[in-house]
């Protein structure tokens, strides 16, 4: 995995993508007989596949990072935060979920500073996923 979460989404997002661009034509015949087996659950499997690829893709077009002052000293706090929280974890297991949640808010801020570099990728891998996707239904 990457250093932050923004990279690990676009390595999953490339590795999915990938997977399709050789797989496609595979599976669309597979699709297309499972269709008829069970169309509802086919159409609704690449239906919300397809609907949250563009609900990940209007959140990410929505982050601009380019104006948040000491947007870099956050992301070093929150790598504090997140070794503080695995040091701390082990004495109060008992609050597991409480720094559960927070390092994952830790780790959205601290790969926010990289997210201008990776947006643009990130958004053209969902364009081809959602384009195989679509391929996919109309099989």
């Amino acid at each position: 995995m990457a250093d932050n979460l923004f990279e690990d989404l676009k390595e999953v997002l490339q590795d999915f993508k990938d997977f399709l661009d050789d797989k496609v034509g595979v599976i669309q015949p597979a699709v297309a007989a499972l269709r008829a087996i069970i169309p509802d659950q086919i159409d609704n499997l690449l239906n919300k596949l397809i609907e949250l690829m563009n609900l990940l893709k209007s959140e990410v077009e929505k982050l601009d990072v380019s104006a948040i002052p000491g947007l870099a000293e956050a992301a070093e706090f929150t790598d504090q935060v997140k070794g503080f929280v695995n040091s701390a974890k082990a004495l109060l297991p008992d609050n597991a979920d409480d720094f559960d949640a927070i390092t994952d808010v830790a780790d959205v801020v601290g790969g926010l500073p990289s997210i201008d570099e990776v947006k643009g990728e990130i958004l053209s891998l969902i364009d081809a996923i959602v384009g195989h996707l679509n391929a996919l239904k109309n099989a």
